[in-house]
């Protein structure tokens, strides 16, 4: 039996990638929103069915470049149960995060408990969509429009995500997405920004080029965020095969909780009605106290069998050593589920055999 890694990369047919790419031959045309860069952008705007999608090298400045472009100041609302990015892009624009705690169900930022961590000096709400399970839009909508704030998702984990028939791309003021390789969809590293206002994407597609307002006249200090034709055709091909790989995807997940609903001893992450999931990772929560094993000790023993999870997310970014000194929030549930929790192997090309054999592990445990 073969090693059982955590994610694996989609890939697309050799020759369809290669066939993609053969045109960069001919035209020379590498970056700088090449002929793939456009055509990448038009169908990711027909797929999340929005009016606008500006393409970056990278999800972490596609969110650094959307604080930009609202050009906020004082402090932004956010959860510590997240990737350091979410965070870090925060402290980077000189803002100040502020961490709200997450639910015990779905694990999203609590909606419920935002409105006591408003100040004169808040500016924004931050949420993150976490493992293909989305915030609640309709209350932080209604928080942000009493006080006037921005909301700014962090979509890393929701693409292809739909609430009702919405897309994730269609919530906040705006939404980055992440495209890194071990996302559902990816373009090698890439990313990408959605505004509701459709006359920030200008001022987005300046400012992740340097500010320059024509190759005559050089605008403001803006940064170098491009995404590259290689990656666009990465992603072009990717799309075309999305509902196939978000399909298998499914599958996986619901092998593991046919296997696994039953194991009262462990905790898994809650399905949201009227959301359609990408099934991006398939994260449990092991007690101790409960299953008699911790996480780690669950995850040596999958390694010992060739098998790898992660810890994720661990640590709270509140621990970010930036922070140091700052008061930080009370946060007791992302704290809890931070401490336990651990995502399963899960990806498009898992088999049923895999998901079996990693089950069988954890219930010779209990």
């Amino acid at each position: 039996m073969g090693k059982i890694l955590v994610t694996r990369s989609s890939m697309p047919p050799k020759e369809e990638y290669f066939n993609e790419i053969s045109s960069i031959w001919d035209t020379r045309w590498l970056t700088n929103s090449g002929v793939k860069h456009q055509e990448l952008e038009e169908n990711l705007r027909k797929y999340f069915k929005v009016s606008n999608v500006s393409l970056c090298v990278n999800g972490h400045l596609a969110l650094e470049t959307i604080l930009e472009v609202f050009n906020l100041s004082g402090e932004v609302i956010t959860t510590p149960f997240t990737f350091v990015s979410t965070t870090n892009s925060i402290i980077r624009k000189g803002l100040t995060p502020v961490f709200c705690d997450i639910n015990d169900r779905d694990w999203t930022i609590d909606a419920d408990k935002i409105e006591p961590l408003i100040t004169e000096k808040t500016s924004a709400i931050m949420p993150v969509h976490v493992y293909g399970n989305l915030c609640d839009d309709e209350k932080i909508r209604k928080l942000a429009d009493k006080y006037g704030l921005k909301v700014i998702y962090d979509g890393a984990h929701a693409f292809g995500v739909e609430k009702n028939g919405v897309s994730s791309a269609a919530l906040g003021d705006a939404t980055m997405f992440s495209f890194h390789a071990t996302k559902v969809f990816h373009t090698i590293e890439g990313g990408a920004a959605v505004f509701k206002d459709e006359s920030n994407y200008d001022k987005f597609s300046k400012c992740k080029s340097f500010g320059s307002i024509s190759p005559d006249e050089l605008g403001f200090a803006g940064g170098n965020a491009k995404m590259n034709e290689f990656s666009a055709a990465m992603g072009l091909c990717n799309l075309r095969h999305i509902e196939d790989s978000i399909n298998s995807r499914k599958a996986a997940a619901e092998r593991y909780r046919e296997q696994l609903q039953n194991v009262k001893e462990i905790q898994l992450n809650a399905v949201q009605e009227g959301v359609k999931s990408n099934y991006a990772y398939f994260p449990v929560v092991f007690n101790k106290e409960i299953f008699g094993h911790n996480r780690d000790e669950v995850m040596a023993e999958l390694a010992k069998n060739d098998i790898g999870a992660r810890k994720y997310f661990y640590p709270l970014t509140s621990t970010v050593k930036d922070l140091a000194g700052t008061k930080v929030n009370d946060t007791p549930i992302a704290k809890y589920v931070s401490d336990n929790v651990l995502c399963l192997p899960l990806y498009e090309d898992l088999s049923n055999a895999d998901v079996d054999r990693i089950c069988g592990i954890i219930k010779s445990m209990k």
